[in-house]
């Protein structure tokens, strides 16, 4: 079997990969907010944020628009 793999496949896959996980990511944030963080998996997404926003401490404020500008950019596709 030859597998022929390009890269406009694979871009191809990992986008329709990403336009699956974001709306996932976003909803379980949005119900980590709603109903906390002791909600099964959408805990975990909340808290591995939350993580990271903290790791990055005075700068948060600053990683959180770099976030925003991000999705925007990737809305805008």
């Amino acid at each position: 079997m030859k597998f022929k793999i390009t890269l406009a496949s694979l871009t191809t896959f990992l986008n329709k990969v990403t336009n699956l996980l974001i709306p996932l990511v976003v909803a379980s944030l949005l119900f980590g907010i709603l109903f906390g963080i002791d909600t099964p998996f959408v805990g975990d997404v909340y808290k591995n944020v939350t993580d990271v926003l903290k790791m990055l401490g005075e700068d948060a404020l600053l990683a959180l628009v770099a976030i925003i500008i991000i999705l925007a950019y990737l809305k805008k596709d």
